[in-house]
């Protein structure tokens, strides 16, 4: 394929991306560049004009993406650019063929979550200041979610009558308002007595309708303030993971495990509906016990 001809079918392309799909900046640069990719390797295959290439051919280029290492989101990518580059041949009246037609894209591994272990959870605890009301607050928001594994709405959504402490249990709705009773355990039940003796009065303005955490002007507090809490407490603790409130979540299933938990039990607390989702935490448990024979056995 002649240079010209080529930046012509590109130009023509990004004109597609932009008015017809309305894609965003840097999804335009990413297909050019992908589509770029293509036209060159057809051309280095004798392939001049790109209506004549197989679905054989666009295999060819996965392959060789993936064992220049590329990773299954990428090579995923580059076929949707080469899909979508088919797509405005056939609204140019170019091409009346999709050799992408019947590929699909390649099955995309599962990314473990972030993990804190049980001495950073315990760092990460120790950081605010509990003679400080906002402090106690804090304490018990995150020795809440750590001691439940609930989702961050979850926790949010807490209303004081949600409490059943007498028992050691919290009641939470999560997705599709499906109720579910969590046990917690009695470091956490400690911290949110505090925070409903002593500082939650102080807090409440009369409209927090019943919600348990607020914000220090008396509000519900929100998923954004407690993410920027939590963030700040991952910085002054110094845990360099990249940890989110879901972290403490992931963290709650995985030390369960570890301990030797049933696995239909930690999805009963999860509130999975499905307990393949579940099981993810048991590639976690795998992962730490190898690193643990790494660690302490003389041929590790």
């Amino acid at each position: 394929m002649e240079l010209e001809q080529m930046e012509q079918f590109l130009t023509q392309f990004v004109d597609y991306l932009t008015l017809e799909r309305g894609l965003a900046d840097n999804s335009i640069e990413a297909y050019e560049r992908d589509v770029t990719r293509y036209l060159k390797f057809l051309a280095h295959r004798g392939i001049e004009d790109p209506t004549q290439a197989s679905q054989g051919d666009i295999l060819q280029l996965l392959y060789q993406l993936r064992d220049s290492g590329l990773q299954p989101a990428t090579l995923a990518r580059n076929l949707c650019a080469i899909r979508t580059f088919y797509c405005f041949l056939a609204a140019q009246g170019l091409s009346q063929s999709d050799p992408t037609q019947h590929l699909d894209p390649p099955k995309l591994g599962r990314k473990l979550p972030s993990v804190l272990n049980t001495w950073e959870v315990e760092r990460l605890l120790a950081q605010p200041d509990v003679t400080k009301p906002l402090g106690i607050r804090d304490r018990a928001m995150l020795e809440l979610l750590y001691a439940t594994g609930l989702r961050v709405s979850e926790l949010l959504a807490l209303r004081c009558c949600n409490l059943l402490f007498r028992d050691g249990l919290v009641r939470t709705f999560g997705k599709g308002s499906k109720e579910r009773v969590v046990p917690v355990g009695q470091k956490a039940i400690e911290w949110v007595t505090r925070y409903l003796t002593d500082v939650r009065p102080r807090l409440c303005k009369g409209d927090s309708q019943d919600v348990l955490f607020l914000n220090r002007r008396g509000h519900p507090m929100s998923r954004m303030g407690l993410w920027k809490i939590l963030r700040r407490y991952v910085r002054i603790a110094g845990i360099e993971k990249k940890v989110s409130p879901h972290t403490l979540r992931h963290s709650f299933a995985t030390h369960l495990l570890e301990g030797g938990a049933d696995l239909r039990a930690v999805q009963e607390m999860l509130g999975h509906a499905d307990i393949s989702t579940t099981q993810i935490y048991t590639h976690l448990d795998r992962e730490y016990l190898k690193e643990v024979h790494r660690t302490f056995h003389p041929r590790g």
